[in-house]
């Protein structure tokens, strides 16, 4: 282990390594397969980095995003890495064959989930015999594989079809439940797991229940016109999504941006960037935004509705505060969202009425959803067998769902109530830990939905409060 703390210093630059990454290294190098649940911001892509500098053996790694997976390429490049490739949409027919030609000379290899559906691509590299198969955002395994990314269903056989290769399953977020499933649905069994503390004392928990949705926008626009982020307000809805960065770059002083799926890749690649460089203070986004993005300086994470569950939630608020220092995580919620959320979870699982409106006008349903069913009609899924599937599914992420209206209706302690959901305990309290220790820092005194919690009424201005928060002086953040 002394060369691989050289190695680190001299070939990536880090004197240290950081918590967890060690101990997933050496169980890789004794050739076990690893789960590694470490917290956002804890350096997980120098694990497979190094795998591949000790032993010289390819490494593919399965990337969620075409933004993510560009991210890690150019980075890995700036480094000095130069055997480095992505296969993925926006290459063309001449870039794509130029690069299948010369696959035994790179070491690492990035792929997205759905171009290992084609089986020349999973033939050709099994054929330089890769020494470890990676799965970046793991969780999306257990989160996305049923409805949104089917394809995700297949990493299980693709790896087998690869020669089972080693593993390593990457997430910052995956509570005990979704580490089992994440298995499973991978029908692996004999891992070793690196799970650290999911708990970052430096974002302060809060949750501000407000009437109606005019009352949100409401709070933003008051909100921004005193904090400078750089900040990230998620939503379920792209509509509401680009109606609330229009209204903000209207009514504050800040640079705002919209990111979602409906953007051209072009858009989203600059927005990205422009908030890496700073000339963009805000983004009003979908869940996608910030998966894997470096940015050490956001200050503020908005969910403007209810995330769809716990995971997702602690992977987002993660993006917070990397630098170490004092963030903020808002929920804000109106009472009805969960209903709201509940409609989102229908719309996105067929149901009996669905499969039988695909057999007789299919051109009626969204081109999602037939492109679903379409997955698996193609995998040989009959029809009893997918209604029961998307049954399963569907009471999983209603039960999520329960457990992320328990958190914004909590009787005590926020920190307390996350970490549990994560089999973890709160060890240290920090100062600011969430609005049961500081609950002043709201706006109004409300009466909200659980009737056993009612916030008293202010004895100091919110904007005090969050100044003291972030610990300035007369100008926030």
């Amino acid at each position: 282990m002394e060369n691989l703390t050289k190695l680190l210093q001299t070939r990536f630059g880090f004197q240290s390594f950081r918590p967890g990454q060690e101990a997933a290294l050496k169980h890789l190098l004794a050739q076990e397969s690893v789960l590694a649940v470490l917290p956002t911001g804890a350096g997980k892509t120098l694990i497979y980095q190094m795998y591949g500098t000790v032993t010289n053996r390819p490494v593919i790694i399965v990337s969620p995003l075409l933004s993510l997976m560009m991210d890690q390429v150019e980075r890995m490049q700036a480094g000095g890495e130069k055997r480095v490739v992505a296969f993925n949409s926006q290459q063309n027919w001449a870039e794509r064959q130029r690069a299948l030609e010369q696959l035994a000379q790179y070491r690492f290899i990035f792929v997205s989930p759905e171009s290992l559906a084609n089986p020349d691509l999973v033939r050709q590299l099994s054929q330089i015999n890769p020494g470890l198969f990676v799965i970046d955002e793991a969780h999306c395994i257990s989160q996305w594989a049923v409805d949104f990314r089917p394809d995700y269903l297949g990493l299980g056989q693709h790896w087998q079809t690869l020669g089972q290769p080693q593993l390593l399953l990457l997430t910052a977020t995956a509570s005990p439940q979704i580490q089992t499933d994440i298995l499973q649905k991978l029908q692996v069994h004999d891992v070793a797991r690196v799970i650290l503390d999911v708990d970052r004392p430096n974002i302060f928990l809060t949750e501000q229940t407000l009437a109606t949705d005019t009352d949100k926008q409401a709070f933003l626009v008051d909100f921004f016109q005193h904090a400078a982020g750089p900040a990230i307000i998620y939503f379920s809805s792209k509509k509401m999504a680009n109606q609330t960065a229009a209204t903000l770059q209207e009514e504050t002083n800040l640079n705002v941006a919209a990111y979602h799926a409906d953007l051209d890749t072009e858009t989203r690649f600059k927005v990205q960037h422009q908030f890496m460089d700073d000339q963009l203070q805000i983004i009003c986004a979908t869940s996608a935004f910030g998966m894997g993005i470096d940015k050490a300086n956001v200050r503020v994470i908005i969910h403007y509705h209810l995330p769809q569950d716990l995971e997702s939630y602690l992977q987002e608020i993660g993006r917070a505060g990397r630098d170490g220092k004092q963030s903020l995580a808002l929920l804000l919620y109106t009472p009805g969202d969960e209903t709201l959320a509940s409609n989102l979870i229908d719309h996105s699982l067929p149901t009996e009425v669905t499969l039988s409106m695909y057999k007789q006008h299919p051109q009626q349903l969204g081109e999602q959803t037939r492109k679903l069913i379409q997955y698996y009609e193609r995998h040989q899924v009959g029809h009893d067998q997918m209604l029961a599937l998307f049954q399963a599914e569907r009471k999983r992420k209603e039960a999520a769902l329960l457990k992320v209206v328990q958190y914004v209706l909590a009787p005590s302690c926020r920190r307390e109530q996350l970490l549990n959901n994560f089999a973890s305990s709160l060890q240290t309290k920090p100062h600011w830990c969430c609005d049961f220790d500081q609950p002043d820092w709201t706006v109004a005194a409300l009466k909200l939905a659980a009737p056993q919690r009612r916030k008293p009424i202010l004895t100091k201005d919110w904007h005090q409060i969050i100044n003291e928060l972030f610990e300035v002086d007369g100008n926030m953040l």
